[in-house]
């Protein structure tokens, strides 16, 4: 029996969670569940929002599905910590960050796909899949405020644009460090092609900034041709992370994989999610090696917390990807054709949808077609 680690978090991650779990059990799944702390309540109490035994925790399941979490500015998080804590030197970082780099879950897997019959679809037909590069890039957490002397005293020396800013005081600036390595950037790339070639997708777009960041994503365009050179029967193409928005929009047929540098696929993504019927629709999963971490890419949406209101869509089918990646194609592929049925029939649909209807009573529609989809 597999074990699973059950992560809900903060805001409505219990209640999508809570809706995963309905899915999951009328599919036939069988696992153990274990229940993980993490988020916004740990870290004000705790000091810690990725505590060290749900560390442990991972260690020791063969997946995680995860709800949401609630994300704060270092000083407004500071703020929040219990008085007991404050002034001792505690500084806030997103636990799902960290749980990317400290597992290396390397690759975040985002597919969109415009279901028939949403009526928030952008265009119908749309089936694109992002691959984002999950623990660099300005994601990697290297940042300084105010900033060391040591630190400017070096970039006085080896940069000129830092002239600019030589003559600022400490806390007069901030800095966040960009980092794309060879084999970081190599792996995620070829992670696309080789998911372009399993599922016979015809192309891979490189989406970057090189023309201005120069050196980082210079790199990762640089080493995005070399692998493109091991895939001949796919087309490879790139352009600009501006661009690429506009172009996204006025022609979503265009695009098939995407493969980009950390922030930029962070944003292509959530782009994505709306042209296919909003955050509300949008999984992930953080894929390593070893381990897989799945959830929604919304946030926690305090301000519906305890009102089961939300669209569970996003978290089954983060499920849904998380069942796939244990090796379990066909229970995988009878939930989302389930949640393909219950979308095109249009009867059961959650507010954002223009509907009335909770995210348990979405997840009963879903689970009872998920019975029947043999």
């Amino acid at each position: 029996m597999k074990k699973i680690a059950w992560l809900p978090g903060d805001g409505v991650g219990k209640e999508v969670l809570e809706a995963a779990r309905i899915v999951l059990d009328a599919a036939g799944f069988e696992a153990e569940y274990i229940h993980g702390d993490i988020g916004w309540d740990f870290w004000c109490e705790e000091g810690d929002a990725f505590p060290q035994r749900t560390i442990d925790l991972l260690r020791n399941v063969d997946a995680a599905l995860f709800g949401a979490i609630t994300s704060k500015p270092v000083k407004e998080a500071e703020k929040e910590l219990s008085p007991a804590l404050r002034g001792t030197g505690l500084v806030y970082r997103s636990p799902i960050v960290r749980m990317r780099q400290l597992f290396d879950l390397y690759t975040s897997l985002r597919p969109c796909r415009a279901y028939r019959g949403n009526p928030l679809n952008y265009k119908s037909g749309i089936d694109l899949v992002i691959f984002r590069e999950n623990t660099e890039d300005l994601y990697a957490g290297v940042e300084f405020s105010p900033v060391p002397e040591t630190l400017a005293g070096t970039l006085r020396t080896l940069s000129k644009p830092f002239a600019a800013f030589a003559n600022l005081p400490p806390d007069a600036y901030a800095i966040s460090c960009k980092i794309n390595t060879r084999h970081g950037s190599e792996r995620i790339i070829r992670a696309a092609f080789e998911f372009a070639k399993k599922q016979g997708r015809r192309k891979v777009t490189v989406v970057h900034k090189a023309n201005v960041v120069r050196a980082t994503d210079g790199l990762f365009l640089e080493i995005a041709k070399e692998v493109a050179r091991d895939y001949p029967a796919i087309q490879m193409d790139d352009a600009n992370i501006d661009a690429m928005t506009m172009w996204l929009l006025k022609n979503p047929f265009n695009y098939d994989v995407i493969v980009a540098p950390n922030l930029y696929g962070d944003i292509i993504s959530d782009l994505c999610a709306q042209m296919v019927g909003g955050l509300g629709f949008g999984a992930s999963g953080n894929i390593g090696d070893k381990l897989a971490v799945f959830e929604p890419t919304h946030g926690s949406a305090p301000k519906y917390a305890g009102q089961y209101k939300v669209n569970p869509i996003a978290t089954i089918l983060a499920a849904k990807m998380m069942l796939e990646w244990l090796g379990e194609a066909e229970k995988a592929e009878r939930v989302e054709d389930a949640v393909a049925a219950v979308i095109e029939e249009g009867i059961v649909r959650t507010y954002d949808m223009g509907g009335s209807h909770t995210t348990l009573e979405m997840a009963e529609a879903i689970a009872a077609r998920v019975g029947v989809m043999v």
